[in-house]
């Protein structure tokens, strides 16, 4: 079989090794006695939950947050294959999504953990553990500023007066999420870092005697100091390359290449426009070419007119509107010897970095990594020897 680049439109490479680089280097930024999880939902922020998993935990991760119950099935099945007996007994998968109705058969059989987002969750699980006559793992998520999923404060004193409401629920993380941690001076997160901690004590004589973990930091929370750290981080985007802290330089190793090749080469003379809607105009006779890639890939419609690609070592614009699979780029400046058919443009890699195409397409790299499509040929670099 010949290697798939060899007939592939568009190639996304993958590098694990950069994956697991990255996680190891967040680890070692955690103060002493705090532990790094990892975030692998939304299939691994795109780039392969099962391949992202298993190599993250050969390196030793044991704690992995998915949004949704299939994502958790998904995790648990890699886990349970791996080669280290160890990792499917010890690993916890937590579903952020909370407890939906009639989710409990799953939760269990596959060994979830669900993240309870409101007495209403609390409630449901503890009743599961009653019909049960169990003691039943989960998570509490504390609202302490984001207001979108969470404990808010009238439920958490709610809970703390009854503590009755966890009748059969073993608590064995205690979390919240930081809303402006990407932002260091951000007052908001001093404010939500001392609401958990007063939270977490508020909690403790309910929980009492047992003392699940403290969960707090983000990727960028990490970054934030030692005092955001508690017991267990949980970064997501800096382990796929995305910046975690606007502004200096990037600490993470880029993750993603994306590679699609020219399909035809063209001269466009004045007055012809490019593309749909006739957005762009040559200004004098140019050569454009049509490249295999478009919105149906991932590749952003915000990106028309503003994208820029790299062919061999020449960057070039992205001109005319990107349409469901095609781009056109201007490479009258390159030789036709390497803008031909054939040849591969680069649009994400080390010198069009995932933070900087969703700068030109007015977003963040989160949306460019999750929006990565299914019709690319991937190719994974294999992650280094595990060390530990």
């Amino acid at each position: 079989m010949a290697p798939v680049a060899d007939h592939a439109a568009a190639v996304l490479t993958i590098d694990l090794g950069a994956v697991v680089a990255n996680w190891q280097l967040l680890r070692e930024r955690l103060r002493p006695g705090a532990s790094l999880g990892a975030a692998v939902k939304a299939n691994a922020y795109g780039l392969g939950a099962r391949e992202v998993t298993a190599a993250l935990a050969a390196a030793g991760c044991r704690s992995f947050f998915v949004a949704t119950i299939e994502e958790g099935i998904e995790v648990r099945a890699v886990l349970a294959g791996a080669s280290e007996a160890a990792v499917p007994a010890t690993a916890a998968i937590y579903v952020l999504n909370g407890l939906l109705p009639g989710a409990d058969e799953a939760l269990i059989a596959h060994g979830l953990t669900p993240v309870l987002n409101s007495l209403g969750d609390i409630e449901a699980w503890s009743a599961v553990a009653r019909r049960r006559e169990a003691r039943l793992p989960a998570a509490l998520h504390i609202d302490t500023g984001m207001a979108r999923l969470g404990l808010p404060a009238d439920e958490l004193a709610c809970l703390v007066q009854d503590p009755d409401r966890l009748a059969g629920v073993a608590p064995v993380l205690v979390m919240s999420h930081l809303a402006c941690a990407d932002q260091p001076e951000h007052p908001l997160n001093e404010g939500q870092r001392q609401a958990f901690a007063e939270a977490f004590d508020a909690l403790a004589p309910v929980l009492a005697p047992a003392r699940p973990q403290a969960s707090l930091a983000n990727s960028a929370g990490i970054f934030l100091g030692s005092s955001y750290h508690f017991d267990l981080a949980r970064p997501g985007a800096a382990l796929y390359g995305v910046q975690p802290l606007a502004g200096g330089p990037n600490p993470m190793r880029p993750v993603v290449t994306l590679r699609a090749r020219i399909l035809q080469v063209r001269t466009v003379a004045p007055p012809k426009t490019v593309g749909y809607g006739a957005t762009y105009a040559v200004a004098q006779p140019s050569r454009i070419a049509t490249v295999a890639v478009g919105y149906a890939d991932g590749y952003l419609r915000s990106l028309s007119n503003r994208g820029r690609a790299t062919v061999g070592a020449f960057e070039v614009p992205l001109v005319g509107r990107v349409s469901m699979d095609l781009i056109t780029v201007d490479v009258s400046a390159v030789p036709a010897e390497i803008a031909c058919p054939g040849a591969f443009v680069e649009l994400i890699g080390a010198a069009k970095t995932v933070d900087a195409v969703a700068a030109r397409a007015g977003t963040i790299g989160y949306e460019i990594l999750t929006a990565l499509g299914s019709r690319y040929a991937r190719v994974y670099r294999a992650a280094d020897a595990p060390q530990r």
